[in-house]
């Protein structure tokens, strides 16, 4: 499947927007310079009490649509 990493840095306080439904989708810059569009509801899976920070994986199915968001690094 194919995949990219983005770099995140998300305070709780943003966070809490996305949760909220406020927004649907994220846009993110990966770490090769492209903007990434994923569902907003990714970010449950890997915020903290801090926020989302770090590099994280996405990857997409082969059609294209978000799978799965992972941590890389910090």
């Amino acid at each position: 499947m194919p995949s990219i990493d983005v770099v995140l840095s998300l305070t709780s306080r943003e966070c809490l927007a996305y949760y909220e439904g406020r927004y649907r989708n994220v846009r993110a810059r990966s770490v090769d310079g492209r903007w990434v569009v994923f569902p907003a509801e990714a970010l449950r899976r890997v915020v903290d009490q801090d926020g989302v920070h770090g590099v994280f994986r996405l990857t997409f199915t082969g059609e294209g649509r978000f799978s799965r968001i992972d941590f890389v690094q910090g």
